[in-house]
């Protein structure tokens, strides 16, 4: 029912990854085959670190994470304010200042997957429990709204309460479901 494909944006480390494991005839088809490679219903857009694109009159640019595979944050940018998408991640100061370069950032959308009884398995597998989250949020430069993330289920309340506790002042809260920001 499409009238063009669905493009895929991602950096050059996902899209073969994709290729690889996903949409490889094993897993999934390969879209970018089916119904032909002339008539595809999926292609591929290789993304560049900081570099923006622009997409329906918005732009986002993938910043740097440190993670245990290819990963990268986003930046969404309306023209009139930033939000930033950290998706996984371990402690990771390019991350910080890219983020300080934004002069229209409202809001960081940031993982803490662990509660800080597991901060081992947060450093192994590079992602955040709240005392680390607490040291990564200390080189945020910029004014704006922290929403938590990737907290792991029957661990939200302690490792919530755990955020509470080390980062009051930057006034964290959960990322709900359905939660409309407007930036």
């Amino acid at each position: 029912r499409r009238s063009k494909p669905l493009t895929v944006h991602g950096t050059q480390a996902v899209l073969d990854i994709l290729k690889a494991h996903i949409f490889n005839w094993q897993i999934w088809p390969d879209f970018t085959r089916v119904p032909s490679a002339e008539n595809a219903f999926m292609r591929y857009q290789p993304i560049e670190l900081l570099q923006p694109v622009q997409l329906g009159g918005r732009s986002f640019t993938a910043l740097p994470v440190d993670h245990t595979i290819p990963a990268v944050a986003y930046r969404l940018d309306s023209g009139v304010g930033s939000l930033v998408f950290s998706g996984d991640t371990g402690p990771c100061d390019v991350f910080w200042a890219s983020v300080n370069q934004i002069d229209n950032l409202r809001h960081v959308i940031i993982e803490c997957a662990f509660p800080d009884r597991e901060a081992h398995i947060a450093r192994l597998s590079k992602h955040l429990c709240p005392s680390m989250l607490a040291l990564e949020l200390h080189k945020l430069e910029r004014e704006c709204e922290i929403h938590i993330t990737h907290l792991k289920p029957g661990q939200m309340d302690l490792t919530m309460a755990e955020i509470g506790h080390c980062l009051g002042e930057f006034r964290p809260r959960m990322l709900r479901n359905n939660q409309v920001l407007e930036f």
